[in-house]
């Protein structure tokens, strides 16, 4: 099987590799651990959440601040994700938003 073939379906869609992207074109966040369980928020939540705890929004940064509630009980310490990713799931879990205002602010601070 040729390359392009294995994503067809992904090709009209963005590439995120931010929660801010994400949550401005309208996917949710898919967080999968090793054990693979999957979790999934809500982008424009998640993205406040980071913004609030002056956290880096980039996938490769975000999933050192997530953990595996599943092996955190199971082994003790925290297990940190291994894949964040964009999707159109519906989201499992909704954080509180951003106040228009601030969503606005932080729309037009990012354009150009």
């Amino acid at each position: 099987m040729q390359g392009s073939d294995v994503n067809a379906h992904d090709d009209d869609r963005r590439h995120a590799t931010r929660i801010f992207e994400a949550a401005t074109w309208g996917y949710a966040v898919k967080v999968t651990c090793r054990c693979r369980r999957t979790c999934t928020f809500e982008a424009h939540g998640l993205w406040w959440r980071f913004k609030r705890k002056g956290w880096s929004d980039d996938f490769r940064d975000a999933v050192r601040c997530l953990y595996c509630r599943s092996c955190t009980e199971r082994t003790g310490r925290k297990v940190r994700p291994t894949l964040m990713e964009t999707t159109n799931e519906p989201p499992h879990i909704r954080l509180p938003l951003p106040d228009e205002r601030e969503w606005k602010r932080a729309v037009s601070r990012n354009r150009g």
